[in-house]
């Protein structure tokens, strides 16, 4: 009896679930919408026409970031027939497969997604990156030509490079969120498999951001089929479901295909691979459109008008593009000095010319001035001067060294100091505290003073970088509010002494920091943004380098088309402003020429105190470097070193004085006594003959004799008498020989012109070959006054000190310099030497 009412009660509760799922049933029937009058058979026929409509739209329409379109993954069955599947991708619209790419079917979906989105949008608003750790990137092998043309990104492979991709999408949708509405790319992230939790859950949150994040995900093998805790939900995403034959599409994001959440009611078979020719063709069709649109030109970096900016508020000029959108760098009060590093060949200069053209182009030169110093061995700035093919130069710059000293870096930056000073009078002077509230009629233009390959400039811990670091750290404090603003390219910003507990105060001082590839030292440690950046593309940091604060933009090549490079120089120079100067120049690679010189060029006859000119200054302007031959005791100049450069020194100082007397007005005793010397000195009495003055050649006997004469006053009366001896030194077994009548020796004699022969009229100029022989010579320490004038070449810095009594000089000697001192005036300065034209390369240094 028990079992029999137990049977009884499964059969009535059976019975009620029955009749529930019938009740259940009428009321789903209920809601759905009356069938269609013409049957099923036409609906499907409609389907398939409107699918084929939509599913091909017109190539290149559909700007992929302001709107989803329609997009094809294969056909729907149904028993009458079949339709189009078509699903919404775009910005903010994504799509999630459950099984792999290592699924022919999936990997073939995938490609095919990629093509037709690629094919759908404008060329160039679109770029691919792909995840492919399952199966090593076999999955993005057949779309190897978008790759080619930069379209489709190297697909990552392994943990850190889904890291650092996810690093890069991650920044693409923070900086799409600032940028002009329908300028920036859509960023498709192809993911062949779902990564590792960890990554798949950043991938979701980037189909959480809105369509303002111009992103686009499509992700293979979510969710996982394996236990285990369920992966990250994704957002705004339409889930394809495979079996062994069909897809089965779910509901798209805000554009259901039910009512129920089951998605399309027919089983899809997915689009397979087109035939492998007609992926590489199309594949190649859109590269070539990618390059062609996406083409960057100089061109593109230029204003519609010449000078039409004013540089009140700050310098601002494009550099490049961040996706479609113009990149736009600034010098104004948020960014008012720049960082840049990148290893050699990363395109450091080319970015460098770019900006310098961009400013240029821009503001007039009454609004911008330049100091352009390049450090390196290259000619990064020559185009910016006059040259002998080119008579053209930028009407911005004031001061440009090329291949510069570390002596002449610190000369200009000595000069953006003093012009600080001015500035910050100009302002106390009208009671304001900006530029840009100066009266009109007081312009001040803002300076932009670029220092590439900085790092030589501040090289060891010597004077000279000392120098350099305490003017660049107030150049960096004070320049914000006078309008001076700093550039600093380098290959690398670490590992430089002088910089020891300075870095920081210094560099704080630069918030925009660019890093060109291989140059991630510019940037925080924490911050990778720069890690794997193509030639020609660059990271702008507006955060001292802080991590999110990254924008990566592509730069063209100036140098790309010479002749508009050259068009656009030539039109600014014809454009100068009348009396217009051209910029102070120092090719630390060239030679000094006494002939070329303008000093020289302007010596006549009848001054007051003859000059004799040794050099050019290491300075900003290049200015001459002479001695003064007056009554003043201790006015004789000595050459000192081994080099034979010093007897060209010797003829350059005699020529320039001979050119301030008449002919006959001085007497030049030519004294030759090595080898070395014998062409400069056989030069040296040939143009003085030519000239008109009389010369007597002397051995080391006739000097030895002709001494005595030149210590009394009764020299005075043949006028002015310069003795010029090329090897002191070598004199010295007949200089110290006695007169057996007066037992004086012939240093006796030299010590006595030495002393007083100014006041007669009578100058040495010696070359001494060693220091220790001019110290012998002169008479010991106490006398080393009686040779005021001294040009040091090849004598170590210690050994100079010693003699000069000078404890810190800073000197060490080098090809083509040399150290001039006055002990007068107390001048020690760097100079270039003048040598003989044609005998720049002779000289044993």
């Amino acid at each position: 009896m028990g079992r029999l009412a137990s049977a009884y009660g499964q059969a009535v509760t059976a019975h009620r679930q029955a009749r529930d799922r019938v009740a259940a049933a009428r009321r789903v029937l209920d809601d759905r919408p009356p069938a269609a009058p013409d049957g099923s058979a036409d609906l499907v026929a409609r389907l398939a026409r409107l699918g084929a409509a939509l599913g091909t739209p017109a190539p290149g329409a559909t700007p992929l970031t302001s709107t989803a379109v329609p997009v094809r993954v294969g056909a729907a069955a149904s028993p009458d027939g079949d339709f189009p599947a078509l699903v919404p991708l775009g910005s903010g619209y994504h799509l999630a497969v459950d099984v792999d790419a290592r699924d022919a079917r999936v990997g073939g979906l995938l490609r095919a997604l990629v093509l037709r989105l690629l094919a759908t949008a404008p060329p160039g608003s679109v770029r691919v990156w792909g995840i492919d750790t399952a199966a090593l990137g076999a999955t993005f092998a057949p779309l190897r030509p978008l790759v080619d043309a930069g379209v489709l990104a190297p697909p990552a492979t392994t943990e850190a490079e889904v890291s650092a991709g996810l690093d890069a999408a991650e920044r693409h949708a923070r900086d799409a969120r600032h940028a002009e509405p329908g300028r920036v790319e859509l960023l498709l992230v192809v993911a062949a498999s779902a990564p590792a939790p960890r990554e798949l859950a950043r991938l979701a949150a980037l189909t959480h951001a809105g369509p303002a994040a111009a992103v686009c995900v499509l992700v293979a093998g979510y969710p996982y089929r394996t236990a285990g805790d369920p992966p990250a939900p994704l957002g705004s995403t339409t889930q394809v479901r495979l079996d062994d034959r069909w897809a089965y599409v779910g509901d798209p994001p805000g554009r259901p295909y039910s009512v129920d959440g089951s998605g399309l009611a027919a089983p899809v078979l997915l689009d397979g691979d087109p035939p492998a020719p007609s992926v590489q063709a199309l594949a190649e069709h859109l590269a070539a459109a990618t390059r062609r649109h996406g083409a960057l030109t100089f061109a593109d970096l230029l204003p519609e008008r010449r000078w039409a900016e004013p540089s009140g508020p700050g310098l601002r000029t494009v550099i490049g593009r961040h996706g479609r959108s113009p990149a736009t760098v600034a010098f104004d009060d948020v960014t008012p000095h720049w960082l840049v590093g990148g290893r050699t060949g990363s395109g450091k200069t080319v970015f460098l010319i770019d900006v310098l053209y961009g400013l240029a182009a821009r503001y007039p030169p009454a609004e911008l001035q330049l100091y352009l110093l390049d450090f390196k061995e290259g000619v990064s700035f020559t185009e910016f001067v006059p040259t002998g093919r080119d008579p053209s130069w930028l009407p911005h710059a004031r001061a440009v060294g090329i291949e510069s000293d570390r002596e002449y870096g610190v000369a200009v930056l000595r000069e953006l100091r003093r012009e600080l000073n001015r500035r910050a009078a100009a302002l106390k002077r009208h009671g304001v505290t900006k530029l840009a509230d100066l009266p009109r009629d007081t312009p001040v233009p803002r300076i932009v003073a670029v220092v590439d390959e900085f790092h030589v400039l501040l090289a060891g811990n010597d004077a000279v970088a000392r120098e350099a670091v305490d003017l660049l750290e107030e150049l960096a404090r004070k320049g914000r509010s006078y309008g001076v603003h700093l550039v600093l390219a380098s290959q690398s910003t670490g590992g430089i002494e002088a910089l020891y507990g300075r870095a920081e105060a210094i560099f704080g001082q630069f918030p925009l920091r660019v890093a060109l590839p291989g140059g991630s030292g510019v940037l925080d440690a924490m911050n990778e943004a720069a890690g794997a950046l193509p030639i020609g593309s660059a990271v702008l940091n507006t955060a001292a380098g802080e991590a999110g604060a990254d924008t990566v933009i592509r730069f063209p090549d100036a140098h790309a088309d010479a002749a508009a490079l050259a068009a656009l120089r030539h039109e600014l120079w014809d454009a100068r402003p009348s009396g217009a100067r051209p910029p102070a120049v120092f090719r630390g690679y060239e030679a000094a020429h006494v002939e070329d010189d303008p000093t020289f060029a302007g010596l006549r006859p009848g001054g007051r105190r003859p000059l004799a000119l040794v050099g050019r200054t290491v300075d900003v302007d290049g200015t001459t470097a002479l001695f003064t031959m007056d009554a003043t005791p201790g006015r004789h100049l000595a050459v000192v070193g081994t080099a034979a450069l010093g007897a060209d020194v010797l003829r350059a100082a005699t020529l320039s004085l001979a050119r301030q007397h008449a002919p006959g007005e001085a007497r030049f005793l030519l004294v030759p006594l090595v080898a070395a010397a014998d062409a400069a000195a056989d030069e040296t009495a040939a143009a003085l003959t030519a000239a008109g003055h009389p010369v007597d050649l002397l051995d080391a006997a006739g000097l030895r004799d002709r001494i005595p004469a030149l210590t009394e006053p009764a020299a005075a009366a043949a006028g002015r008498t310069y003795l010029v001896v090329f090897g002191v030194d070598a004199a010295g077994a007949a200089l110290g020989r006695s007169d057996p009548s007066t037992f004086r020796s012939g240093y006796d004699d030299l010590r006595t012109l030495l002393r007083h022969g100014p006041g007669h009229g009578v100058h040495l100029l010696g070359w001494w070959r060693g220091l220790r022989r001019l110290a012998e010579d002169v008479g010991g320490a106490q006398n080393r006054d009686d040779v005021a004038c001294l040009v040091a070449l090849n004598v170590p810095g210690g050994e100079l000190g010693l003699y000069l009594g000078v404890h810190n000089l800073s000197y060490t000697p080098r090809p083509d310099r040399a150290l001039l001192v006055d002990r007068h005036d107390q001048r020690t300065r760097l100079i270039v030497p003048f040598v003989r034209v044609g005998h720049e390369l002779d000289e044993e240094q």
